[in-house]
């Protein structure tokens, strides 16, 4: 893997500051861009889901020096979203709603390469996450995945 690790972790550790500011923007943003993931937070606890959300963030950024060890986490942490509801194209999504919120707290400390550093990762970290999935192969292919984004 090929993160930018003193990136991440330093701004990261700038968001850690505004956990709920951090959390409240990704869900708003998310809800807003992307109204069709809505149902599937319908029967969650919002404050429960929000310190989950931060709380595998963090997990992530803890594990970046020695990424083996997150492998087996993030597999299982796409298993459980298989169960939620999620699908494969929801993956974008999320990535492109993280990259905003990620923008819309750190705003100056927001820079390219921040950014460049933050996509890798999730990049990664989503790829990981759909390998310890169990949907269907041909619901993993790239035109799949495009085409159910477009739904």
């Amino acid at each position: 893997m090929a993160l930018q690790v003193e990136l991440l972790e330093a701004s990261f550790a700038r968001i850690k500051e505004r956990q709920t500011d951090f959390t409240d923007c990704f869900y708003a943003i998310l809800f807003k861009d992307y109204p069709d993931v809505k149902p599937l937070f319908a029967h969650v606890s919002m404050d429960d889901q929000s310190k989950k959300l931060f709380d595998s963030l963090a997990l992530v950024v803890r594990g970046l020096r020695n990424p083996e060890a997150l492998m087996e986490p993030l597999k299982g942490l796409g298993t459980r979203h298989v169960q939620y509801g999620a699908v494969p194209a929801h993956y974008p999504a999320v990535g492109a709603t993280l990259l905003q919120a990620f923008a819309n707290i750190l705003q100056e400390d927001w820079t390219s390469e921040v950014e460049w550093a933050w996509a890798n990762a999730y990049s990664i970290i989503a790829e990981i996450m759909l390998e310890g999935s169990e949907y269907p192969p041909e619901l993993l292919q790239p035109k799949a995945l495009v085409e159910r984004a477009s739904l």
